[in-house]
């Protein structure tokens, strides 16, 4: 593996006990897993959801028009990016952000996929912000194009609380069966909502590996690396 996109949910930097959007702890945690993962030479891109702040689907409901909350929602992204980026650089690393949202250059960088893949290879970790910069498109949609333009091996995508890909809901039946391995093409067969069609046919057109686990488990991120930690491996 030498180059990995991880899928960050906004949700995953809050933490709703101490009614924090984004817990510095949480953060810092991600930063240090992500450090070891880099000492193990592997290159990693981040993509940033913005859940823990907004999210346009419910804002929809309340009147608000979906493109329009889409684009909040984009934004959600930036200010999720800007704040890992700086964890990062306080510890010591080099991140920078390039957001598909075109914003002043003094907040993020505008994506440019020869900028990203050059930062990428020069040992920078890239936040990608703004989703796909278009509304309509899910952060898992971002994703498997962020992956597929600048090559990644595989995706990351943690869950909250779910260590993997059931056949239903295993938090609602306890006798949902979990796929140790399953394909693309099964996945949209069965109709699965581990991504959004467009994002798994994407993955299966571009050959992306994707890793499902708990992001809650401790150091899961290392331990999904190394396959140490209960997971679904999606491949063609």
């Amino acid at each position: 593996m030498r180059r990995i996109l991880i899928k960050l949910s906004g949700e995953g930097l809050s933490n709703k006990e101490k009614s924090l959007a984004i817990d510095p702890d949480i953060v810092n945690d991600i930063v240090e897993q992500i450090r070891e993962i880099t000492n193990l030479g592997i290159q990693v891109g981040i993509v940033i959801g913005g859940g823990n702040f907004w999210r346009g689907s419910s804002a929809e409901k309340n009147g608000i028009p979906r493109n329009r909350a889409d684009y909040i929602g984009m934004l959600a992204t930036i200010m999720n990016g800007l704040a890992i980026q700086s964890a990062f650089e306080l510890a010591g690393m080099k991140a920078k952000i390039q957001s598909s949202l075109m914003v002043d250059p003094k907040v993020a960088e505008t994506y440019v996929n020869e900028k990203a893949i050059s930062a990428l290879n020069s040992g920078t970790i890239v936040i990608f912000a703004g989703g796909t910069g278009r509304p309509y498109f899910t952060t898992d949609t971002a994703a498997t194009l962020v992956a597929s333009e600048i090559n990644a091996d595989s995706i990351l995508m943690g869950k909250n609380g779910v260590d993997g890909i059931y056949d239903s809901d295993p938090k609602s039946n306890p006798s949902a069966k979990k796929f140790e391995n399953i394909t693309w093409d099964k996945i949209l067969q069965l109709g699965l909502e581990v991504m959004d069609s467009t994002a798994a046919s994407m993955a299966r057109d571009n050959d992306i590996n994707l890793i499902v686990f708990d992001i809650t488990k401790k150091n899961s991120l290392t331990k999904a690396i190394k396959g140490d930690i209960p997971h679904t491996k999606v491949k063609n």
